[in-house]
């Protein structure tokens, strides 16, 4: 460490506060000049990416995030009118939800939100809820799983709470994604068995014309808003998907948007000396030596922002976690991410970080103002925000004096201009990275695969269920009978039993095992 470096490799954006300090990171002169062809592919990647070409060729999608906090930049007048009409009917439908115009059916106003969703669309609203939501005007709930006894942990919170008081939001593209599907039918069921109707409670985001979309107009939902398929899911925070619930609890979307533009006009500029998404990017490639080979770990140092790791999670992993690059060729590219906050890790997996396997590199968050208000000193002369001080740099300068390299990234304070500015820093060094490597980051094949092998799953296990007799049979038995794989069978008959459709009689072995109706 050296005080000459730490200037050499700091970016600042002093209009609102913003740096980082990649001084920790050993980057030298010769990594970027070796790297000077692919950063000038990168930057011109992204110039045709905004200006609406086909970002991901799998799909033949333009990918357009950018330009939800920036309309004026988007291709084209259908498409700026796709973001600046939605924009304006969710504030007013807030609006009319706060202001008891857009009511219950059976009177009084709404109280609270049930956000169901999955992934981005989960995750985003998650992110700013957790940051920005403390005193909201109506307390979000969320299901994100399609886990039974979390939902009924849910609903019976909410049932307690008051379901006739609660808005639902029912967030997905296409309206056949099962989790979100299976949230929405258990949602509907328990309105349905208080008699309300949950219709008259509902809001869909979606894809116009979806299976959500049919639903929604076949059971009189309040409202609909699009969402559209330029926007991939985990970059969809500062689309309806995010904006509506934001809006809901009163948080300032137009300044969440406002700092997402003000981090996009500065790291869109082509140099790399003042582009702090582009340096975040050169520091990923150069410390995993362009294959992913240090994971990453987020220590943000605030409370509020304890899910902005989680969040990191899939906006990395999700869009740089390839099998193939763009060419076809098998490259196995991604980069792992885990984290939670300081001071906890002190407590935590520190440990490791210093002393155990050096294979990650750590990304500080930095959050400068302890608290609005005066402090009380905890022990004579210092305070609490002291002492998260130098946790976060005792902890950074540990982990370097045993080889371990960092990121510090640092904003005045946690309000929604200065998340809108870490979520845009963010999407934009995902970009430039997955340009660097020669990838797609805006599909998730991977993805696909997990749900087409669930629904294999989800189609035995209905042939097992009919082919159950009051007979006892061992897995091999009903394999044989559906033509599927022993161990396969096995599951589908365990998962019966244990949720009491039918009667499982232990053996030695597994195949020993077996289960009648």
């Amino acid at each position: 460490m050296s005080w000459k470096t730490y200037n050499q490799r700091i970016v600042r954006y002093p209009e609102f506060g913003f740096s980082i300090d990649l001084s920790l990171m050993d980057l030298s002169d010769s990594d970027y000049d070796m790297l000077s062809p692919k950063i000038d592919k990168a930057f011109a990647d992204m110039a045709a990416l905004e200006s609406g070409a086909i970002a991901n060729p799998d799909e033949q999608r333009m990918v357009g995030h950018y330009w939800l906090r920036n309309p004026s930049i988007a291709p084209t007048p259908e498409i700026q009118r796709e973001i600046t009409e939605p924009l304006e009917s969710l504030k007013a439908f807030a609006e009319q939800v706060h202001t008891g115009v857009v009511v219950p059916p059976g009177g009084g106003t709404f109280e609270r939100v049930l956000l169901i969703g999955i992934g981005g669309s989960a995750l985003g609203p998650q992110l700013v809820s957790e940051a920005l939501g403390q005193n909201a005007k109506l307390p979000l709930f969320f299901l994100d799983n399609t886990d039974p006894a979390g939902i009924d942990h849910t609903l019976g919170k909410l049932a307690s709470l008051g379901l006739a008081t609660t808005l639902v939001l029912v967030i997905s593209k296409s309206g056949g994604t099962p989790e979100t599907r299976n949230g929405m039918m258990e949602t509907k069921a328990a309105y349905d068995a208080a008699g309300l109707d949950f219709g008259k409670h509902t809001v869909a985001i979606t894809g116009t014309g979806s299976k959500l979309d049919q639903f929604a107009d076949a059971h009189g939902f309040i409202a609909r808003f699009p969402m559209e398929d330029w926007v991939g899911g985990r970059t969809s925070v500062l689309s309806t998907v995010g904006l509506v619930p934001a809006a809901l609890q009163g948080i300032q979307i137009d300044e969440l948007l406002s700092g997402a533009a003000a981090m996009d006009a500065e790291t869109r500029r082509a140099d790399v000396s003042t582009n702090a998404s582009m340096q975040l990017a050169i520091a990923w490639y150069c410390v995993g030596n362009g294959k992913g080979e240090k994971d990453m770990v987020v220590l943000p140092y605030k409370d509020s922002l304890v899910l902005f790791s989680k969040y990191l999670q899939q906006l990395v992993m999700e869009s740089l976690g390839k099998e193939k690059d763009l060419d076809g060729n098998t490259v196995h590219q991604g980069i792992a991410v885990y984290g939670n906050k300081g001071s906890t890790d002190q407590h935590a997996y520190i440990q490791q970080l210093r002393d155990g396997l050096n294979n990650f590199f750590a990304t500080f968050i930095e959050v400068r103002q302890g608290r609005s208000g005066p402090s009380i000193e905890v022990e004579p002369g210092n305070t609490s925000a002291d002492f998260l001080q130098g946790f976060l740099r005792g902890t950074r300068k540990a982990l370097y004096e045993s080889g371990r390299k960092s990121i510090t990234i640092s904003i005045p304070e946690v309000t929604p201009f200065q998340l809108g500015s870490l979520i845009a820093l963010f999407e934009r060094a995902v970009s430039f990275y997955a340009s660097l490597v020669h990838i797609n980051a805006y599909h998730q094949p991977g993805v696909e695969a997990g749900k087409k092998a669930a629904g294999v799953f989800l189609n035995l296990l209905n042939q097992v269920r009919g082919h159950l007799t009051a007979d006892a049979k061992t897995a091999a038995e009903m394999a044989y009978e559906t033509d599927s794989d022993p161990e396969d069978a096995y599951h589908c008959l365990v998962h019966l039993a244990n949720n009491g459709e039918v009667q499982m009689a232990l053996g030695d072995k597994p195949e020993d095992d077996t289960f009648q109706l």
